[in-house]
């Protein structure tokens, strides 16, 4: 029988088991995928994230680790009835009880937190969808993944070069320039109107402080944050982010992308992300693919990403379920 037992200090032994678990989970069930690298799992299980604490378990038969869970307890007003969680069991040791026996104790776990909705992602493909639904999770918003070549990327320059009266792009890597920071706090404020299904996400209150944060979260984490921004006067009228992993850094992942409601329909979109396409290119040769997600009702930056030349890799779900239903 497996037991689960609370990670409390975090050892380069436990680092090294959880990246075991997961990069086989990820071997398995994405053949041909890149497996997260050692220094990622690193800065997953060491670092909760912006505004939120984390717990950590890890299920062993004997000595070996055959699964493992992450809680994310979201804290602030607007979320803290809010727990997401990750959850791998090595494919030697499924369909033992294995998953079943973390995902009652990340229940158990928010209940004892007071939360009132658990979240959690899998792909439609694998038995983790089945596993979930069975375990009375609901599907609340299903997202296209999405994957772009960077070499391939169409009609990047022109694009850039395309004039936009009145609007001038700007960019930085890492935190948000002092004098930048309120005008992006309130540019993040708007993607309150991004669809998102049925999901229980809450709301997020952005500013200055909030963006410098989430900035050093990713720095603490060792993974590097781009930013490309279309500035109005001195307005912050839209922008894209890019997170480029600590480690094997060849697929970034593409982190918020928004235009700020009275400046849309100006091809905006595009246009930033096209320039953080040949920023790319320039300094960060390295990369060479996109990895983003859209909610499949989001026509409007499907088709952007689709102009870019964005392919489909698959599909995902974004599931959730009251934990007081799980025992």
């Amino acid at each position: 029988m497996d037991k689960v037992q609370r990670l409390r200090d975090v050892s380069d032994a436990d680092v090294a088991a959880w990246h075991e678990v997961v990069a086989a989970s990820v071997a398995h069930d994405f053949p041909g995928e890149p497996a997260p690298t050692l220094d990622q799992v690193h800065g997953q299980v060491t670092t909760s994230g912006l505004s939120s604490r984390h717990l950590l378990w890890v299920a062993r038969a004997d000595r070996t680790v055959t699964g493992v869970a992450r809680l994310r307890l979201f804290e602030g007003t607007g979320r803290r009835h809010l727990g997401e969680f990750t959850l791998h069991v090595h494919p030697e040791h499924r369909r033992r009880g294995v998953g079943t026996t973390l995902l009652r104790t990340v229940a158990r776990a928010a209940r004892d937190e007071q939360r009132r909705t658990l979240v959690v992602e899998a792909s439609s493909r694998t038995s983790g969808a089945a596993f979930l639904e069975a375990n009375g999770f609901l599907c609340a918003l299903s997202l296209s993944l999405l994957l772009l070549n960077v070499a391939e990327a169409r009609g990047v320059e022109d694009i850039v070069g395309t004039e936009h009266p009145g609007y001038r792009l700007t960019r930085w890597l890492g935190m948000v320039p002092d004098d930048l920071a309120e005008a992006f706090a309130e540019a993040k404020s708007t993607m309150g109107d991004i669809p998102a299904g049925k999901m229980n996400y809450g709301t997020t209150t952005w500013d200055t402080d909030r963006v410098r944060d989430m900035a050093e979260v990713v720095e603490k984490r060792g993974d590097t944050l781009l930013t490309v921004a279309a500035l109005h006067e001195k307005t912050i009228a839209g922008f894209t982010e890019l997170m480029i992993p600590v480690g094997d850094g060849t697929r970034a992942i593409q982190y918020d992308t928004a235009v700020v409601s009275g400046h849309r329909g100006r091809g905006l979109g595009l246009w930033v992300k096209a320039a953080m396409l040949e920023w790319l290119r320039a300094e960060w040769p390295a990369v060479l693919e996109i990895e983003t997600d859209n909610a499949e009702d989001n026509a409007h930056m499907l088709a952007v990403n689709e102009r870019l030349g964005f392919r489909p890799l698959r599909q995902t779900r974004q599931y959730q379920c009251d934990p007081r239903m799980i025992h």
